[in-house]
Order: C-alpha cells, then structure tokens, then sequence
C-alpha cells in the first residue's frame, strides 16, 4: 500500500487533490481510496485529506498516521508539528512553495529523506497562470506524478477531465504538465550533480 497525505486549507481544493489521486488509480486498474478529515473546513483553516493505493482490496479508513508521501499546498503550514509527523525516511515529500526547499527552514525536517523525493513547486503560479486563480492542488498531482512515479500523468489528466467540463478539464491538465515537466527538471539536475560528485570521487582516487 502506497499512503499519500495532503495538509492544505480550506478553499485550496485539499479533499479534491485525494479525490482525484484516487480516481486517477483507479484508472490504472488499481484499488484506492480517498478519506477526508473532520475538522473545520472553513475557508483559511487547515484541512487534511488521504489518499490510499494498493493492489488489493482497502478496507481501513482511519487516518493515515505514517504517509509514504506528503503533499504541503500551503506553505505556512510547514512549522505545524503534525504536518511532518510519521513521515518515514525515503519518504516523498512535495511544497507548494516558490522558494527552494533549502529556505524554508525545515532543514530538520528533510534530514532523513532523499534528495531526489523532496521537491518544492510554485503551484500557486502555475494554477494563476492557467486557471486563473491561485488554486494549487491540480498542479501539485503533476508535480506528484514526476516526483513519485506512483501515478501516471495521463492518469491523471484523465481524472481531471472526468471530473470537470472541457474548458476547466484542459486547463488544469495543463497547470499539471507545466508541474510536471519543472519538478523532473529538478529531479533530473540533481541527478546529474550527484554523477558529477560521484565521477569526482572516483577520478580523484590515487
């Protein structure tokens, strides 16, 4: 099983993003599940949604207390202790966030994880740009898809277009390409850094 917890606020399409995780697995053919939290969902209060996937049938719906990947769609949330707690080393964790990972003080936070599953994404800008409006939640599942490779990216623009009419279907697949295609660069840059320092290591062996 493959857990995914999202932490954003209200208005910020926060249950939609597990919503559409969900739908988006199901498309591939496997089992999932999308679970809301209960707190005030009023615009501006922190909103936490799940989302499972698996190969078998789901059965729990608690909440999940140990997320293989970690969604933050509002940045300032990021200094709330529960944000991060249970998340594993090797875990994946995507910000919505202009500023790269190493200025926002979470330094403490990305300790046990792999440079190459921590990414931060403006998906506020990619979502004014194409939407209109700074809704970040479908730009950040395509920065997910690139981040991750749990889902595929034509999953989920498919999720989007069965869940909105054509003209907001295509243009949040577009806020999610345009996602896509920035946090692979990132992955794919640090990628090429760490063969550079490792093919200096080697070189400088007597």
């Amino acid at each position: 099983m493959f857990a995914i917890r999202i932490h954003g606020r209200g208005g910020q399409g926060v249950v939609t993003a597990a919503e559409m995780l969900s739908q988006a697995a199901f498309l591939e053919g496997k089992f999932a599940q999308a679970v809301p939290s209960f707190g005030s969902e009023r615009t501006g209060a922190p909103v936490v949604a799940y989302c499972r996937i698996a190969d078998c049938m789901l059965r729990g719906r608690e909440p999940v207390a140990r997320p293989d990947a970690l969604i933050i769609q509002d940045p300032t949330l990021r200094f709330l202790p529960e944000v991060f707690e249970g998340m594993p080393v090797g875990g994946y964790l995507l910000v919505n966030s202009a500023r790269p990972l190493a200025e926002l003080g979470i330094g403490d936070r990305l300790a046990g994880l792999r440079r190459s599953r921590v990414a931060s994404l403006d998906a506020s800008r990619i979502a004014r740009s194409h939407l209109g409006r700074p809704l970040p939640n479908t730009a950040l599942l395509g920065g997910f898809a690139a981040l991750s490779g749990v889902l595929s990216l034509d999953s989920i623009a498919e999720a989007f277009r069965q869940r909105f009419d054509d003209t907001v279907a295509e243009a949040n697949v577009r806020a999610a390409f345009e996602a896509y295609r920035l946090v692979a660069a990132q992955r794919h840059g640090r990628e090429q850094l760490r063969g550079h320092r490792v093919l200096r290591a080697q070189t400088a062996r007597p």
